[in-house]
């Protein structure tokens, strides 16, 4: 299994940068282990003209019988033949095997990081890609269709003969592809990690939950506006149809976003309702924000918790107020955290703004002594992210352990859902919502907990407050008991 990336360069701009690029030195042959294999790095060529880098991965076919006992049988498991288990194609064509050794081997160069040579990683450059024996379920045009959008000049897919004697037997399934264009390194790279299974229409391993995230990841800048994104979607996820249902969401949120300018947690979770001015209106997300931060002002916060941050859009509004004197962005993923850090130029703020600020990553479901003493704590559209069952927890959490003097939570009116009119009915607005309440279910639950807990609960539409259905956010506003009552003896 084999693949070379070339590029082409001069004395001021040598080609061997490619080494650095992908972190691999030119004048060394470098050996990596892989579940199903070992992968070999070198340069067959390498000068300040001409730098070409090759992937050769060799495959245990009884490594890859091992580890794949058990996981299915036809399309994207282990071969229904007993014999064909050890005698396939596996070894020789390009498949899932060869994108998760590219994953491993030029993690680095995938996620577009250089820290020898920022510049020329964020840079389009001359890109020769070969892939000598490709499957292409789909033929040479197919291979097109899917490169083609992409950016790439040159897409050649050259069908292999059967067998070169016997040119009357047709063509194979295979093609010799070759794709040339100037483009990001990085880009370059998590093209081939998605399309190369995609092609083959078959994975090595059992398709997982997070493969979503993998593919979005990898997908980040073009496969949202990627006309063949449902094929994409369908064949990377082993036509899992609950993911794949799940990821042409999230891609449709990004296509939504990119299209209006924004990021995707300020585009709704369905798409913007008609109106019937001419006029855009303001994005649910927006209109959630407003309606927090005239909520912590009223209730006289000033240091603050944003429970489940994601990337900081909260956190930021509330840096541009000098009335919050200390903010706790608190999230379970790492990468949300990071995205946020980025988002809010954490290294380049000055120390007097730095002080205001920190991001802690942190679980919901358990008690933290680092959330205790705050004024307000915020819960924005995180409730319906949890399992049912898992609600108690954050509950205690929240409210039990943290008991900040002011909480509010925000979370859909799954009535208002009939006037999204591209939302099929039945469906909630995120993949990712485990449920949605009607306004007497939310009510019920935050009614209980303030009693539980020692609060009062108000309620507040956010967005238009449709007569029939409800509002498309709801809100509660817990207010501690004993702090209210210490304020009315005063």
């Amino acid at each position: 299994m084999f693949l070379t990336i070339s590029t082409t360069g001069d004395q001021e701009r040598p080609a061997t940068d490619l080494g650095f690029l992908l972190h691999k030195h030119p004048e060394r042959a470098q050996t990596f282990s892989t579940s199903h294999g070992t992968a070999h790095v070198l340069y067959p060529e390498a000068s300040a003209e001409r730098c070409t880098a090759a992937l050769l991965l060799e495959v245990d076919p009884v490594a890859l019988v091992r580890r794949g006992k058990g996981k299915g049988k036809g399309r994207g498991g282990a071969p229904d033949s007993a014999l064909a288990q050890y005698v396939n194609d596996r070894p020789y064509a390009a498949s899932s095997l060869l994108a998760v050794a590219l994953a491993k081997v030029f993690k680095t160069a995938l996620h577009g990081v250089c820290q020898a040579m920022p510049e020329r990683a964020a840079a389009p450059l001359p890109l020769r890609v070969e892939v000598p024996a490709l499957p292409a379920r789909g033929g040479a045009d197919l291979v097109r269709a899917l490169f083609g959008p992409l950016g790439w000049d040159t897409v050649e897919a050259e069908p292999v003969a059967l067998d070169a004697e016997f040119p009357q037997w047709g063509d194979s399934r295979y093609v010799r592809l070759v794709l040339e264009g100037e483009l990001r390194l990085a880009d370059a790279l998590n093209h081939l990690y998605v399309l190369l299974p995609v092609l083959d229409d078959a994975k090595h391993y059992w398709v997982a939950p997070d493969e979503v995230d993998k593919l979005l990841r990898a997908g980040d800048g073009w496969l949202a506006g990627h006309p063949e994104r449902k094929l994409i979607t369908a064949r990377y996820l082993s036509r899992r149809w609950g993911l794949a249902r799940e990821a042409t969401e999230r891609l449709e949120l990004v296509r939504l976003a990119e299209a209006e300018g924004l990021d995707v947690d300020d585009v709704d979770n369905a798409v913007d309702e008609s109106t019937d001015t001419e006029e855009r209106p303001v994005p649910l997300a927006e209109q959630r924000r407003e309606a927090i931060l005239r909520a912590l002002e009223a209730a006289g916060a000033a240091r603050v918790l944003d429970l489940g941050c994601g990337q900081g859009q909260l956190v930021q509004a509330l840096l541009k107020d000098p009335r919050y004197t200390e903010i706790v962005g608190v999230d379970v993923s790492v990468r949300a955290l990071t995205v946020a850090a980025r988002r809010l130029r954490l290294d380049r703020m000055g120390e007097r703004q730095a002080a205001r600020v920190r991001l802690v990553q942190g679980s919901l479901a358990y008690t933290d002594k680092r959330l205790i003493g705050y004024d307000a704590a915020v819960l924005s559209e995180v409730i319906e992210h949890l399992d049912l069952p898992r609600l108690p927890a954050l509950e205690y959490a929240v409210f039990g352990s943290a008991r900040p003097r002011t909480v509010l939570v925000t979370t859909p009116n799954v009535e208002y859902n009939v006037r999204w009119e591209t939302l099929p009915a039945g469906h909630v607005r995120h993949g990712d919502h485990r449920f949605e309440w009607t306004r007497e279910e939310f009510r019920a639950w935050a009614a209980a907990v303030a009693e539980r807990h020692g609060y009062e609960v108000g309620f507040t539409p956010v967005g238009p407050d449709d007569p029939e259905v409800g509002p498309p956010t709801q809100m509660a506003v817990f207010t501690r008991t004993d702090e209210t009552s210490k304020e009315a003896a005063a």
